[in-house]
Order: structure tokens, then sequence, then C-alpha cells
């Protein structure tokens, strides 16, 4: 009698509820308070099934049966509040009944929860930096060809690199400063925006790379950092390219934008400058003629060298402009690049 006492005393000091069912019915022959309080007794059905709708009878059973064990999660009220439960069923030997733990698990779901949120967290800080990275890396491909990109990525630093054949355009706005709408700042970077937009769009339709603007200068090149054999081809045809876009334009707009464009093919070094702040850039006597052949051109006009002009003649209609002195490269003849031979077959 004394170790029964001090049996169902022990059971009612638990930290878990306790019970002893019957599985054929799921009539409770013993439970101590603390599962009575999770659990309290239904009117009309004062089994196991039917104090927790979360029991499966027919399953608890054939779980028993074939693994010895049976655990389920249940929901308790305990003062009007929901309090998460684990149950685990197990056989009493030799008796016939079956004897339920129930643990209170509401520590364990609310550190779930917390792995959980860390985990969405964790997630969708992971797609913002990836997101922040691919804008990042966007960014930089606008600025410096994509080898080049891929280089500083996986090296954290570029090596200046020489191109032999490459073709540069070099384009300038004539008497921008005296153009009414560089009265306007709002509505000059408005239509340099639109302008230099559409250059871009027709650069690479040609795989050549606009390389910088500064103010109303447009640099742009193919042949760097891979050659193709038609690099020259390209850049004049984006010369007549961006001519034509601006007589369209032109016509249709008060505003009247003349560009003067020089064009050459030479030598040019490529190297990224600067350490917080990235620009790749062109430099050698290639981009130095280039820009001389714009400031020798006329408003409307494609000015090239007479080596640019050996490269293409045949694929070109050029007129030819005399001998003139060219600074730093001495006297050369020039031509006007005036549009490209129609091919017949």
């Amino acid at each position: 009698m004394s170790e029964s006492v001090d049996t169902a005393q022990l059971l009612q000091g638990l930290g878990l509820g306790v019970a002893v069912v019957d599985p054929e019915d799921w009539r409770l022959h013993y439970e101590n308070a603390r599962f009575f309080d999770w659990f309290p007794p239904a009117e009309e059905d004062d089994s196991l099934g039917g104090r927790m709708a979360a029991l499966d009878g027919d399953k608890a059973r054939q779980r028993l049966a074939a693994r010895g064990h049976f655990r389920f999660e249940a929901e308790a009220q305990v003062r009007g509040r929901p309090l998460p439960v684990r149950l685990e069923l197990k056989p009493m030997p030799d008796t016939g009944l079956v004897l339920v733990e129930a643990r209170d698990i509401s520590k364990e779901k609310e550190t779930q929860y917390m792995l959980d949120s860390y985990s969405r967290m964790a997630e969708k800080n992971a797609k913002a930096l990836e997101k922040e990275k691919d804008r990042v890396e966007r960014l930089l491909l606008n600025i410096m060809p994509k080898q080049v990109y891929e280089e500083l990525k996986d090296f954290g630093t570029t090596t200046p690199q020489r191109f032999d054949r490459a073709a540069i355009l070099m384009l300038d706005f004539a008497r921008f400063t005296d153009m009414t709408i560089s009265q306007d700042a709002s509505a000059l970077v408005s239509e340099l925006n639109d302008i230099f937009s559409a250059f871009d769009r027709i650069a690479d339709m040609f795989g050549c790379e606009r390389i910088r603007t500064i103010g109303d200068a447009y640099l742009a090149v193919s042949g760097v950092p891979e050659e193709t054999g038609e690099d020259t081809a390209n850049i004049a045809k984006v010369a007549l390219r961006m001519r034509r876009y601006l007589e369209k334009r032109n016509a249709a707009h008060t505003t009247q934008w003349r560009a003067r464009i020089g064009i050459n093919t030479g030598t040019v070094i490529g190297s990224l400058v600067g350490i917080q702040k990235y620009v790749y850039d062109l430099f050698g006597p290639g981009v130095n003629l280039a820009a001389r052949m714009e400031s020798l051109s006329e408003p409307m006009r494609i000015t090239l060298n007479e080596t640019t002009y050996a490269l293409i003649k045949d694929e070109f209609l050029c007129t030819e402009r005399g001998e003139v002195e060219v600074k730093g490269f001495g006297s050369q003849t020039l031509y006007f690049l005036e549009e490209e031979r129609r091919q017949h077959f």
C-alpha cells in the first residue's frame, strides 16, 4: 500500500502529464493532475480520443503493434491559452494497457519558430545580397568590358592590355555651349541622356562598347578586349547610324544636335583606373588620333585617316579631303565616310 501511494505521489510530482489507457476503447484507468489539467474530461466522451481530437485510434493501435510506440502532437488549453503537447504511447508489459506521456513542447516550438524566422531572414538577406550583387555587376559592366570585369572579380585587380588594331570612335557636338538648351540644365541632361542611350543601343548592335562620355563627348570602341576582324567596319557602321539617328531626331525636334565624328584604327592601351571609383579607359596613339579626326571633322560629317580608309574602302563609300596637317601625327590624307556600299549578288 505504501509503495502504491509513493508511486502515485511520484507520478503527481512529475513535470509531464501521465495517463494509463486501454487501447481497445482508449478509456483512462489512471491520470495524474497535470494530464487532467491539460486534457480535462469531455462530457460526452471521456476516452482519450474524446479528450483530444488529434488522436487517430486505429493508426495508434497499428503503430503500437508494429513499432512498440506511437507519437503525435496535440494542443491543450491551459487557462484559456493554447499549449503544444507531444504525446508518446508505450505498451505496459503484461497488462494490456498503454502508458501515455504528455510533454510540454512550447519551448521547443518557440525555438523552432525562432530558427525558422532566422532561416527566413537569412534567406531574405541572401536574396537581397544576390540582388545587390547583380545590380553592382550590371553597373560595373556598364563601365568596363565583361572580360575585364571577370578578371577583376577573380583576381581583385586587372592587367593593362595592349590592342594593336582597336577601332575607335570619337564624337562631339558642334557649338554645344552656344545651344539654347545648354542654359537649361535639366532639359540638357534629359536630351543628352536620350541621345547617348540611343548611341549605346547602336553600339551594342555591332558588338561595340561605349567606353566613356565626358560632357557632350562620346567614346566607343570595337576590338577591345577581343578582336573580331570586322572591328573597323563595325565602328564605321556605328558612326553612320549615329549620324542617321541625329538627322531623324533633328527633323522632329526644334533643338538641333549636330555632331562631329572621327574614327581611327590603331594601338591603344586598355586599363582600369582608380581604386575606390573604377573607370575603364583607353590610352595611346590610337585614341589620340581618333580625337584629332573628330576635331578636324565637320558638323554631321565622319572623318577618318588614310590607314583607316584602306581597311574599309571596299565596303564603304568615302570622299577624299586632301592632305591635312594633323597635330602630333604629321601630314595625312583624310577622308569623309559617306555610306555603306550596296552589295550586289
